[in-house]
């Protein structure tokens, strides 16, 4: 029986927690936005979560999954649209992204998402840095950065190369293609595609096996691997970077126009 989780996770709004078993900690995303999109509440505790996760001593293994039939679609564009000239807000959304990436590899325990429906930017970066991904094979995934004039910065560069090749991980951003969750996991993208029916039920069972393994040599085969992805912080810091200034370039400005109007951009 799940019991609810009454200590750090008050603080959040956007996040839902209980415990399915011992040492599991399940994380549910509740975007208040269409198909689970962000706003900029949900992105800061995203951003957060990863560090009250590491000094919970009591968490040896997080699922982190929707709530509901979707993941999470990515950021609001219309909000980020109205804070595009917020120099203030642009670097806030910067550090909270940096947040995300480095909180999720050094977080200690491992982290398996169970996804379906949809997940793009910021919950598509959610959802392949964990350490096992599990997605509905009919889950539409992309990153949608370069349609709206923007360097594909937010996790992409640190780690689709070596999930999916460099060719490959071109290929996806340069053109902005979607893609299933079969064929996510054909590219190495995911750990599992599994008929949707199926993904919370996998995600719950990987959980709890990881949360019963060895901690310690569980945490210690995940930060040694995950060093083969720190490796390409410069990379993740300079296309983040060309990100956050692209969002104020007439190309970004373009880019948020034409989303809103609805109309193919012009370049």
């Amino acid at each position: 029986m799940s019991h609810l989780v009454t200590d750090w996770t008050a603080r959040y709004q956007r996040l839902a927690f209980d415990r399915p078993g011992r040492g599991l900690l399940r994380v549910r995303l509740r975007g208040p936005g269409r198909l689970g999109a962000m706003d900029a509440v949900m992105h800061g505790e995203a951003a957060a979560l990863w560090r009250d996760v590491s000094a919970d001593e009591s968490v040896r293994a997080v699922l982190l999954t929707g709530d509901g039939p979707v993941f999470c679609a990515g950021g609001d564009v219309g909000e980020e649209r109205r804070g595009q000239a917020d120099a203030a807000r642009r670097m806030a959304m910067m550090a909270q992204a940096r947040d995300i990436v480095y909180g999720m590899l050094d977080c200690p325990c491992p982290i398996v998402t169970a996804a379906r429906g949809a997940a793009a930017g910021a919950g598509l970066a959610l959802l392949l840095l964990a350490d096992v991904s599990v997605v509905a094979a009919d889950a539409r995934l992309a990153d949608g950065h370069l349609r709206l004039g923007l360097a594909a910065g937010d996790h992409a560069a640190i780690i689709w190369p070596l999930l999916c090749g460099v060719a490959k991980a071109k290929y996806l951003l340069l053109t902005g293609e979607s893609f299933t969750g079969a064929e996510a996991e054909a590219m190495n993208m995911v750990s599992l595609a599994v008929p949707n029916a199926d993904v919370e039920e996998t995600g719950l069972r990987l959980a709890l096996r990881l949360a019963a393994g060895p901690p310690q040599a569980m945490q210690a085969t995940k930060a040694a691997i995950n060093s083969w992805v720190r490796q390409a912080a410069p990379v993740f810091e300079a296309a983040l970077a060309a990100e956050v200034l692209g969002a104020a370039s007439a190309e970004g400005r373009e880019g948020f126009d034409a989303f809103a109007e609805r109309r193919a951009p012009r370049w």
